[in-house]
């Protein structure tokens, strides 16, 4: 059986698209997406799959996300593959010409459902007049190709309740995967870290703050974000505004970022409803204790108290947890490791297989 995995675009490195590369290797499946860094793709050390391009998107947005939208809708496979797997927020616009076909959804785009009030917020009168306008059409056509998808598989019972709820759709749970094989433990070393696209929804500057307050604990943040995104003017001011003990590494090698799972004192999330969330188990997989917030996939990856513990998305909670973890990190390995097991890749592949079989 050939095979098809849309994806919306390969930039910086993230779940998404770790997940979809992983897949595609799992599968022996192409990746057809719009953008592609291939430097990103190789520092995560998948060069060697066959990824296709419909062609470079416009970089602002949201004229990023139509366009994207617009190239997946007139595309044409159809010929060329037996089966389609879609993934992201705008992959499914080719739902229609491509089938039989399954959408991995990491979670209804939160822009347009739960994260609408706070993207409105977040920006000025005349930007949040063009954002309603833009959601407003933009959710109607994306609602009306996700009408022509056969079947929805989910990352997490999290966004499982998102589905339900604004999509009036059930969707099967099969958590990300995650090659626990890759990961190691070296040391409980000098730093903590954190791993996420510099998006606002990361809360990022959640963990900054707390950082500031602990000159005595330090902080390696790695991660970037696509030029034009909704993260731009975000991201430039985290990276105008950090304290001497937190260093911004950007996007990093697979190799890179094993060391630093290897090598952390334990690793902190503060993602606000975060869909599922698989740097938990890649530090979990190199025995490092997580600090992540009490909300979203995180309180389905993680054990509190037995692999880390879960906190308030506040500045005092965060330090307060910081400083207690950092005392007695080893305590937590042996359960980390051993979580981290139940969501390793190849369960991933085999429940996959199973569903695309059905």
């Amino acid at each position: 059986m050939k095979i098809a995995i849309f994806h919306d675009y390969i930039g910086a490195i993230g779940g998404g698209e770790k997940l979809v590369l992983t897949l595609a290797r799992g599968l022996g499946a192409d990746v057809i997406t719009t953008d592609v860094d291939m430097d990103s793709v190789k520092k995560m050390g998948y060069e060697d799959l066959n990824i296709v391009s419909l062609g470079k998107t416009l970089k602002i947005s949201p004229l990023k996300q139509m366009d994207a939208s617009y190239k997946f809708s007139k595309c044409d496979f159809s010929k060329e593959y037996d089966f389609f797997i879609f993934s992201g927020n705008w992959a499914h616009f080719g739902a229609k010409k491509h089938k039989p076909n399954l959408y991995y959804c990491h979670t209804p785009t939160r822009a347009f459902y739960d994260l609408y009030e706070v993207y409105l917020k977040n920006h000025s009168f005349f930007v949040s007049i063009a954002f309603m306008i833009w959601v407003q059409l933009h959710k109607k056509i994306s609602e009306y190709y996700l009408s022509h998808v056969n079947k929805i598989v989910t990352n997490s019972r999290n966004t499982q309740k998102r589905i339900q709820k604004y999509f009036h759709q059930d969707a099967e749970v099969i958590y990300p995967p995650v090659d626990t094989s890759k990961y190691k433990f070296e040391e409980y070393g000098d730093f903590w870290l954190s791993v996420n696209r510099l998006y606002p929804e990361k809360r990022i500057e959640l963990q900054i703050e707390a950082f500031r307050q602990m000159p005595e604990q330090r902080l390696v943040i790695v991660g970037g974000y696509a030029k034009g995104d909704h993260a731009s003017e975000y991201a430039s001011k985290l990276i105008n505004d950090l304290p001497e003990n937190v260093i911004l590494l950007g996007s990093v090698s697979e190799d890179k970022l094993i060391e630093l799972y290897a090598t952390c004192k334990g690793h902190i999330t503060t993602a606000m409803d975060e869909d599922f969330g698989m740097t938990p188990i890649e530090s979990m997989a190199a025995g490092k204790p997580v600090v992540a917030v009490k909300e979203g996939g995180y309180l389905e990856s993680m054990i509190d108290g037995s692999t880390g513990t879960l906190v308030e998305a506040n500045v005092e909670s965060i330090v307060n947890v910081i400083k207690i973890v950092s005392t007695n990190p080893e305590r937590y390995k042996d359960a980390c490791i051993k979580r981290a097991k139940t969501f390793d890749t190849s369960e991933f592949i085999r429940k996959i297989r199973g569903v695309i079989e059905k």
